[in-house]
């Protein structure tokens, strides 16, 4: 039985194409890799995947030549700073603003599934297209669509941040206490779509839990709570 497939309304090659010129700055000499950077492994034809690992090569490279250049800092602050502008909410974030979402090609029990909402599909179709724009455009094409989507996480981030897990297993050792132990509660959802719940406990203290799309994300947002928690002066047992 065939799957019932629905790419996003109006897809059309135009609309692709003006959309890549105002959201990606670039017009494609071969229109089938935008295609394919676009396309979920629920559709048929090739899928983002192979041009996703090649993106999120281009953009690490892009992003320490960035660092590199603007920030004298010390290599452990550095790394923080392009953790965090390289990680997966980061690239969904830039998804969402130029509406990537909408254009993304997959079938009707995946679009139905709320996919294009993914956080994990979001980031790595970002990850696509830097490939995409490499392949087609050179470094060039690359290194402009990311100064221009990443600059105001850059320029917003004048401390280096630090990961919630690594800022709670300092505060964790700050008090004499072990570090933090994450324990995966559930794992809801299908496949392309999974939902993590994941509940970090600290020695003493009630445990704390939040859900995610990925195990990583999870235990981040269960980071960031126990962080609200401890901050908040919520009694240990």
């Amino acid at each position: 039985m065939s799957r019932t497939l629905k790419p996003a309304t109006g897809n059309t090659d135009d609309t692709l194409a003006a959309w890549s010129r105002s959201a990606l700055g670039h017009d494609f000499a071969d229109a089938s890799l935008l295609r394919i950077a676009l396309t979920h492994s629920s559709f048929p034809g090739e899928s983002y995947e192979r041009l996703e690992f090649l993106g999120d090569r281009i953009l690490g490279a892009i992003v320490a030549s960035w660092l590199f250049k603007e920030f004298g800092e010390v290599e452990g602050k550095m790394a923080r700073r392009f953790a965090a502008l390289v990680d997966r909410g980061s690239c969904a974030e830039v998804a969402r603003r130029i509406d990537v979402g909408a254009h993304l090609f997959m079938d009707r029990a995946a679009r139905n599934a709320h996919v294009a909402a993914s956080e994990n599909v979001l980031g790595d179709m970002t990850e696509a297209l830097i490939g995409a724009l490499y392949v087609d455009g050179g470094w060039a094409a690359a290194e402009a669509f990311v100064r221009r989507h990443w600059e105001p996480m850059v320029d917003t981030a004048t401390r280096a941040p630090k990961d919630p897990k690594s800022a709670l297993q300092e505060w964790a050792q700050g008090q004499g206490l072990p570090i933090p132990t994450y324990t995966v509660m559930r794992r809801e959802g299908p496949d392309h779509a999974p939902r993590f719940r994941v509940a970090v406990s600290i020695r003493g203290r009630d445990p704390v839990d939040a859900s995610g799309s990925s195990k990583q994300e999870a235990e981040k947002a269960a980071a960031v709570a126990m962080l609200a928690a401890v901050s908040q002066g919520t009694p240990a047992r």
